[in-house]
């Protein structure tokens, strides 16, 4: 016999060898239906395995996290039979569960299409309605080698052969066809069901190396139910049209080319908007009484090796060799500010009571990413962060925390983010410091955390090499994560670079160093505010605010004297004077160049002063005096912490 304990705590006995399947069915026949696979002492395994030990059971649905990964997993292995039984002779190489699906490698000498997709749903859907068993098998290794190399399957063959001694191989049957897999699976195919859907085809290489030979990389997105799956394609569409790089041109925000590959060319309506984001975080930290620094782009390397980041970073640092006759030097432009701002902090003499000391810059910094990795403004090589060190004691810490903690989700609310969540990220396994050092620093931020009662998503391992941090994710109008923000706490880099104050018992101590940033990058948080505007900006923060439309040439003169008069009060606005009919004129700028108001004169406007506004999503119009309009829109048009 064996208990088994259920998360209610409640435990019942069976005979030993009983699955999850027939503990499921002994509940009820509903809940069998809907086992999917089962949790032993928290462990996933199939919903077939025998039970010969006691154990704490969860039975795994579709509703949850596990069972949907099953779903996408399981559908991978459905796709790569459809692949081969559509195209014989293709090898299956790997087809990992990725966030919101899967893909699958295969090499073949014929290139993919997504015209092959039709058909190779198809065959996946006609392998789910045949309802096969996944059945695991456990083989010798040598016989496995054999089996997959006999069948052709060389990637296969290798992948086991370069498995430990010491590690079991086992095969998934479903119906005919099998597949080298660590497991676990649905019961069967059948399982999978219908909603998924295959995306897009890209080329990849075996084991990532440019070296191996080149793959076809096939993904597909996979949900539990019907509902979900049109949700995130609604969604990925929603995206689509909301794209940064389009809207960037069509708004004439900026551009990029290959001449300077992840560098952004700024135009005068993009650079608008940086002015406005940055004067408006800019406010916000002189009111949270920080100062403003500005430090060398390209600094000698001995700073970068005396701070750790020459042995962290070099590989992504741009670097300029200078000869000097006798003697060379070599510089390397800043990918961050941290060494730069110690530099500042050890001018002079620091006492405690400059502490804490809340050091802030718009630092322009570079590192040298992939190419494959570049995405429009989202990530770039040239980017400038909302970069600040506050330097402080140890008995500071909680309270610079939540002083930040407060300031950073009243900025994300003025920008239009409300929802948010908090990861805690702790030491990764290549750092500085020792692990004494890393103790104090993770028990100072959590209990930071805990006073400032904030929830934490624990993220292990993801923690800067100097430190644990905290990574602030926000939620854009489609659902899609952001992670921007960030906090970090630092004892490590304040002693190697020598950073002290005198304390209250005059002699020198380490200042602990807290690295924050609140959006992040600029260029990366522009990008989200694009995306999450679909390119329709609050007023105060649109480049263009207002532009007002003439009806009639007679008009014009009328029309300048109110653009100028707007200026006057603050406001960004444009005239257009053309002779197009007004309809046209409305449809460019609202559906075109998403301008938030668009004022329409005619004679009868010019002749009482007026305007007719026409807000940007709405069809009704408002007449208005020009001297109220100058007055209401100024008001309306300020930067949230001006109102």
């Amino acid at each position: 016999m064996v208990t088994l304990t259920f998360p209610d705590g409640a435990t019942r006995d069976y005979d030993a060898g009983v699955t999850a399947m027939e503990v499921a069915k002994s509940i009820s026949k509903g809940l069998a239906k809907q086992v999917l696979a089962a949790k032993l002492d928290g462990d996933l395994v199939d919903a077939s395995l025998p039970i010969n030990d006691n154990y704490k059971i969860e039975l795994v649905t579709a509703k949850d996290p596990e069972g949907l990964e099953l779903i996408r997993h399981d559908a991978a292995h459905v796709l790569a039979e459809a692949v081969q039984e559509l195209f014989p002779g293709t090898q299956v190489t790997i087809g990992p569960v990725i966030e919101n699906g899967f893909y699958y490698d295969f090499h073949r000498d014929e290139p993919f299409s997504e015209d092959d997709f039709a058909a190779i749903e198809k065959k996946m859907a006609f392998i789910i309605n045949r309802n096969d068993k996944f059945e695991r098998l456990v083989m010798d290794r040598n016989e496995a080698i054999e089996l997959f190399r006999g069948m052709g399957e060389e990637f296969k063959a290798e992948l086991i052969e370069d498995l430990p001694e010491s590690e079991t191989i086992t095969v998934y049957k479903q119906g005919k066809w099998f597949d080298l897999c660590r497991g676990p699976h649905l019961p069967s195919t059948g399982k999978v069901g219908k909603a998924f859907k295959l995306m897009k085809v890209a080329g990849a290489y075996w084991r990532g190396d440019s070296n191996n030979p080149q793959l076809q990389r096939i993904y597909g997105t996979a949900w539990a139910t019907q509902e979900e799956l049109d949700a995130h394609l609604h969604m990925l569409a929603e995206a689509e049209a909301r794209d940064h790089r389009r809207l960037g041109k069509q708004l004439e925000l900026f551009h990029m080319q290959p001449e300077a590959q992840g560098m952004v060319f700024w135009h005068d309506k993009g650079a608008t908007l940086w002015r406005q984001v940055e004067n408006y975080v800019r406010r916000r930290l002189q009111g949270a009484d920080y100062q403003e620094v500005k430090t060398p782009l390209l600094i000698n390397n001995k700073l970068w090796q005396d701070s750790g980041h020459w042995d962290k970073f070099r590989e992504n640092m741009f670097v300029s060799e200078v000869s000097h006759g006798s003697h060379d030097e070599v510089h390397a432009l800043k990918p961050m500010n941290c060494p730069a701002h110690v530099q500042v902090f050890n001018q002079g003499m620091k006492s405690y009571r400059d502490l804490p000391l809340r050091m802030a810059e718009f630092g322009c910094c570079h590192r040298n990413e992939p190419t494959g990795a570049l995405h429009g403004i989202m990530r770039v090589r040239g980017f400038t962060q909302d970069d600040a060190h506050i330097f402080c004691t140890e008995d500071q810490i909680t309270e610079e925390t939540k002083t930040f903690i407060t300031l950073l989700k009243s900025i994300y609310e003025d920008f239009g983010f409300e929802d948010l969540k908090v990861k805690f990220s702790d030491r990764p396994e290549t750092r500085a410091g020792s692990d004494a050092t890393w103790d104090k620093s993770e028990g100072a931020l959590m209990d930071a955390v805990n006073a400032a009662g904030l929830e934490v998503e624990l993220n292990p391992g993801e923690g800067a090499f100097y430190g644990p941090k905290l990574e602030f994710v926000l939620r854009d109008a489609i659902g899609r994560d952001w992670q921007c923000g960030t906090l970090q706490v630092d004892f490590v880099l304040p002693e190697r670079l020598d950073a002290s104050y005198i304390g209250e018992d005059d002699q020198r101590h380490r200042p602990v160093m807290l690295h924050r940033a609140i959006l992040g990058s600029m260029e990366r948080f522009l990008g989200i505010l694009i995306e999450n505007y679909a390119g329709k900006f609050p007023l105060w923060l649109s480049p263009v605010q207002i532009v007002i439309a003439t009806i009639t040439s007679e008009a014009n003169e009328y029309a300048e004297e109110a653009a100028q008069e707007l200026r006057e009060a603050g406001l960004r606005v444009e005239t257009d004077l053309r002779n197009e009919k007004i309809n046209y004129k409305i449809r460019e700028h609202s559906a075109d160049r998403k301008i938030p108001i668009i004022a329409v004169v005619g004679m009868k406007e010019a002749e009482e002063r007026k305007l007719a506004l026409r807000r940007l999503g709405s069809r009704n119009q408002q007449i208005i005096t020009l001297d109220e309009a100058v007055i209401e829109l100024a008001t309306e048009a300020l930067a949230p912490d001006q109102r």
